[in-house]
C-alpha cells in the first residue's frame, strides 16, 4: 500500500493523503487584496486534481506587508465574508486548507507605503532603506497577526501558517544578517526569536486549541554568519510547544548562489522531524512520485508539499496514484479519464 496516499491527522486536521500545495503567490488579488476569479479557479483545479491539503499563498496581514500591490490580504475584517465562501468552495472538493499569513518587511513592492524592518538594512540596490522598527511597530505588527489569525479562524480555515522564511519579516528577525538590533529583539538567538514567539503566543489565545498551527522557516540561509541548520534547531526548540508542524524550506534572504537538485531541502525536513520528533513537511523540487512516496514512506517528512509541477500538472495525485498503484477516488465528473 502506498505510503504516499496514507491519512494524515493533526488536531483537528484531517488529511486524506500527505500531499499538500506549497503557497505559491499568484500576484492576482485586487489592489486593495481582495481574491478573485483567478484564485477561484486556480484552487480549485487542484482541490479536484486530489490534493489532501491546500498552502493558499501568502496573504498579507497588513497593507504594508504586502509583497507586491496584488497580494492577497486579510487585513481588515471585511475580508472575511469573501474568504468564507473560497474556503467552503475548496471544501465542497473534498480538499482542507491552510492560509499562510504573511509580512513582506524589507521586501515590500508595493510603492507609497513605509517599508519597515528589524534593522534599517535594504535588501537590495532596488529596494528602499527600511525604517527600523520601534518596540510601537513591533507590537502593531504583532496585533496585525494576531487579528489576521483569529480573521482566517471565522473564514473556516482548516490550519494557519506562519511565514517566517524566504527574507521576509519574521525571516528578517530571526536571521543575524538582517537583525542588527541591540535591544530585547535582537542579539542571540533567543532575542532574535522573540518577536516569532510572542506572535505565536498570541495567536494560540484567539483561535480554537485544536487548529494545527504550520510554521514555514528557512532552514539555512547559504551564507556564513547567517542561519544554518543548527541554529534552526535552536530556534524551533523555543517555540516547539506553540507549533504543530514546521514547513522546510530555505533562503530568500538575500541572494547567495543555492545548488538546487531534486529534493534538495528534504534533509532539513528530516533533521528537524528526528531531532524533535514533530511533524515536518518536505518542499523542494520533489516532483516524482517515486521520490514523494519514498520521503513518506522512509518517514523523512510527514507530508510533502509540491510546487511548480502543481502548476504544470494540476492533477498529479491522480497521476500519482496511478504510478504508485494506489487507490484514488475520483471526482464523478472524471471517472471517464481514470487511468
Amino acid at each position: 500500500m502506498s505510503k504516499l496516499f496514507n491519512p494524515f491527522k493533526l488536531k483537528n486536521l484531517q488529511l486524506k493523503n500527505r500531499i499538500a500545495m506549497s503557497p505559491m503567490c499568484m500576484y492576482s488579488a485586487t489592489d486593495d487584496g481582495r481574491i478573485t476569479d483567478w484564485h477561484q479557479i486556480h484552487y480549485a483545479s487542484r482541490a479536484i486534481g486530489g490534493v489532501g491539503l491546500i498552502i493558499q499563498e501568502a496573504t498579507a496581514v497588513e497593507k504594508r506587508g504586502r509583497i507586491t500591490a496584488n497580494d492577497l490580504g486579510i487585513w481588515d475584517d471585511s475580508f472575511v465574508s469573501d474568504l468564507s465562501k473560497f474556503v467552503e468552495n475548496i471544501h465542497s472538493l473534498d480538499c482542507k486548507i491552510a492560509i499562510q499569513l504573511a509580512h513582506a518587511g524589507r521586501k515590500c513592492e508595493v510603492t507609497n507605503e513605509r517599508i519597515i524592518a528589524p534593522s534599517a538594512i535594504q535588501w537590495s540596490e532596488k529596494y528602499p532603506i527600511p525604517t527600523e522598527m520601534t518596540k510601537n511597530d513591533i507590537n502593531e505588527v504583532i496585533i496585525a497577526f494576531t487579528q489576521a489569525a483569529k480573521r482566517a479562524s471565522l473564514a473556516g480555515y482548516d490550519a494557519i501558517e506562519l511565514h517566517a522564511a524566504h527574507g521576509y519579516l519574521i525571516h528578517e528577525f530571526l536571521s543575524p544578517l538582517s537583525n542588527h538590533r541591540i535591544d530585547e529583539y535582537g542579539g542571540n538567538t533567543i532575542n532574535r526569536t522573540r518577536f516569532l514567539k510572542e506572535i505565536l503566543t498570541e495567536i494560540k489565545n484567539v483561535i480554537p486549541s485544536n487548529m494545527p498551527i504550520f510554521i514555514r522557516v528557512s532552514a539555512s540561509d547559504y551564507i556564513e554568519g547567517g542561519l544554518n541548520i543548527d541554529e534552526t534547531l535552536a530556534i524551533i526548540d523555543i517555540i516547539k510547544d506553540l507549533i504543530d508542524i514546521v514547513d522546510c524550506s530555505s533562503g530568500g534572504l538575500l541572494s547567495p548562489r543555492i545548488d538546487l537538485y531534486p529534493g534538495y531541502q528534504i534533509g532539513f525536513a528530516e533533521t528537524i522531524k528526528k531531532f524533535f520528533n514533530i511533524s515536518t513537511a518536505a518542499v523542494g523540487l520533489i516532483t516524482t512520485p517515486e521520490m514523494a512516496e519514498e520521503i513518506i514512506g522512509n518517514q523523512r517528512a510527514d507530508l510533502v508539499l509540491l510546487g511548480r509541477v502543481l502548476l504544470r500538472q494540476p492533477y498529479w495525485p491522480m497521476y500519482a496514484a496511478h504510478i504508485l498503484k494506489a487507490d484514488f477516488t475520483y471526482p464523478t465528473q472524471y471517472i471517464r479519464g481514470k487511468y
